[in-house]
């Protein structure tokens, strides 16, 4: 699918059900795509939620449609880690003292 644009969330106002099935609204600020595999983008996105304003990351993706009517569009993952910065930030530093390639 190299040809079709990629989706962007960048400034959009997104609204998803919480666990508790009430409606939660947040904003994407910032988001990072990498192509990954044969028909698949992750994306890295920094979001604030409406209610308290707090900022939270996404780790989130696409995928190529196979389905009729979603083929050769790109497909949200739905199940996407939403994780704070603080939580993040030591998961990473674990990552790194262990000596984890990459990070």
């Amino acid at each position: 699918m190299s040809g079709l644009p990629y989706p962007n969330s960048k400034g959009k106002r997104r609204v998803i059900k919480s666990i508790s099935g009430e409606k939660v609204a947040f904003h994407v600020e910032d988001e990072i795509v990498i192509p990954f595999g044969l028909g698949k983008l992750i994306y890295f996105q920094k979001m604030k939620w409406e209610a308290d304003q707090r900022t939270e990351y996404r780790f989130t993706y696409y995928m190529s449609g196979h389905k009729p009517g979603r083929k050769g569009k790109w497909v949200f993952g739905q199940y996407s880690l939403m994780i704070p910065a603080k939580e993040l930030s030591m998961l990473l530093a674990e990552a790194k003292a262990r000596g984890w390639e990459g990070i």
